[in-house]
């Protein structure tokens, strides 16, 4: 029985889409569960950093460093 080329090609193309498909799946269930370990770890009620807004704004800035701030950024965008 002769083996044609195009059926060569075929089962080449299967095995490769099929290995990818593989591991790109694996790929995602691996990021799924490494995301959810990290959650578990750095939860809000485990110590997490979190900053609400009346945190923030507890934060005080000096007014010369916020203007430099500002003029840097409109140098950046051209005004």
């Amino acid at each position: 029985m002769e083996v044609t080329l195009i059926s060569q090609g075929f089962d080449l193309m299967l095995f490769g889409m099929g290995t990818v498909f593989g591991f790109l799946t694996l790929l995602v269930g691996v990021t799924h569960l490494m995301s959810s370990s990290v959650n578990r770890i750095v939860s809000p009620a485990a110590g997490g950093v979190e900053m609400n807004k009346s945190a923030a704004a507890a934060v005080s800035m000096d007014p010369e460093l916020v203007s430099a701030i500002q003029l840097a950024i409109d140098k950046h965008r051209g005004r």
